[in-house]
């Protein structure tokens, strides 16, 4: 790692940090046979809402039924995750072990895939102006050290190795498109350089990441555009970075085209993301969940009487009635809506318990990992602030804004997960960053 930094291959992770991550994982799979998935619930662990609408394809009803019994077309999520699904059970069997064994391959891919656009986000914001080198003698030591931790450390494989979701490819889009965002900035580039913004080919990429993204976790569309600005921020008067950015917000909205008009043929209302979002807020605004609503969102008993008022009223119409509902609740009770948020906010970035019968070492160790991990994170992003690292305010803007929508209603430890390769540059860069006391005279 000899080169400069005004050279791209600097900012390239070598190729042993992402087959290293991919091996790692398979091994994962093969070793502790993750692809067994217990069959509780008439599979409903497989996948969850996503199996269900993935056997509703292959079975030939549609995009429909996210839950036991037949409940007609829904939105409930978008459309990449469980289309993957269908095809794998179209080609291994429904619920079958080849099927679940080919998604997390799958997942294990995008994960490893996280990578590389960790290394480069190092390089571009810490190593390409030399800080927290602390006398190393690789190039790019923070962004080294950043990818190996990505590829090896367990917490950053497990959504890949043991969840049927969305989780893996989410984070890889997502990480990705903060790559482009740094490309197209120039954060670490020398100065005089060509700016990324003058390529519309960069720029084009840059919408298809987020395009994509929106129809495999429509949630952390939240951060576009925040991104987009911090991008456009320094160069306001460059009429090629506007004539980028609007690209990129056209190719978001041409990804998420034929999802909308499904939505409006099959549902009859303007859908453009997801529709379960009242019933969510309503979870989240009754007394008795305490802050995370446990559980499904809706009940898996077909026969009972709030499943059928779904079927018969669909899953628009029962959304917008529970919307109301959850609105009134924390109308009545605005005090408890905001001691359950409270929480919310605090088991995001700090404890996320299980279920009261878990071991108790486990669970501890598993807590204290989780919560170090968020601290590390975040005194990392305090120190970058202060010390003015290039890229540090985009760091915080994507920190401040992505759980927004989880505070709301409900938070589990897969949702801090697109955040865990920023967690885990700016956890490396707050260790290295740190220096001994100077030694008192006598």
């Amino acid at each position: 790692m000899n080169a400069s930094p005004r050279k791209p291959s600097f900012f390239r992770a070598p190729s042993n940090i992402f087959w290293a991550a991919f091996a790692i994982r398979l091994l994962c799979i093969l070793i502790g046979h993750t692809f067994r998935v217990r069959s509780l619930d008439d599979h409903f662990d497989y996948g969850f809402e996503a199996g269900r609408i993935a056997r509703s394809l292959v079975l030939g009803h549609g995009y429909s039924s996210p839950f036991n019994g037949n409940s007609g077309p829904t939105a409930w999520l978008p459309p990449l995750y469980p289309l993957l699904m269908a095809l794998a059970f179209k080609l291994f069997g429904i619920y079958s072990q080849g099927a679940a064994a080919f998604l997390m391959i799958l997942d294990s891919l995008a994960s490893a895939l996280v990578a590389p656009a960790v290394y480069e986000i190092a390089a571009r914001c810490l190593d390409a102006f030399g800080l927290a080198r602390r006398n190393a003698t690789k190039a790019a030591p923070v962004a080294l050290w950043s990818a190996w931790a990505w590829a090896l450390h367990p917490a950053a494989m497990q959504f890949a190795v043991h969840w049927l979701w969305e989780t893996a490819i989410s984070t890889t889009l997502f990480t990705w498109a903060l790559v482009f965002a740094l490309r197209l900035r120039g954060t670490g580039e020398q100065t005089g350089t060509r700016p990324a913004q003058a390529r519309m080919s960069a720029w084009g990429i840059y919408g298809l990441l987020w395009g994509v993204l929106a129809l495999s976790n429509t949630t952390l569309l939240i951060c576009w555009p925040g991104v987009t600005a911090w991008i456009l921020w320094p160069r306001l008067g460059f009429l090629r970075g506007w004539a980028g950015a609007a690209l990129s917000f056209l190719l978001v909205w041409l990804c998420l085209t034929p999802w909308i008009v499904r939505n409006e043929r099959a549902l009859h209302a303007f859908v453009p993301a997801r529709s379960n979002f009242g019933i969510e807020l309503w979870n989240a605004s009754v007394w008795y969940h305490d802050a995370i609503p446990w559980g499904t969102a809706l009940t898996l008993a077909p026969d009972d009487a709030e499943f059928r008022q779904f079927t018969r009223m669909g899953e628009v119409r029962f959304a917008h009635m529970r919307q109301q509902q959850a609105l009134s609740n924390i109308k009545a009770h605005p005090e408890l809506y905001a001691k359950f948020t409270a929480y919310r906010v605090q088991y995001f970035w700090y404890i996320w318990p299980h279920a009261a019968d878990r071991m108790t070492v486990s669970e501890a160790l598993r807590l204290l990992n989780y919560g170090v991990l968020s601290t590390t994170g975040l005194f990392g992003l305090a120190l970058a602030l202060r010390r003015r690292v290039p890229g540090a305010w985009l760091f915080f803007w994507v920190f401040l804004l992505s759980p927004l929508p989880y505070y709301l209603v409900t938070v589990q430890a897969r949702f801090r997960h697109p955040l865990e390769p920023l967690i885990c540059v700016l956890t490396v860069y707050l260790f290295r960053s740190t220096e001994a006391r100077p030694a008192r005279n006598a």
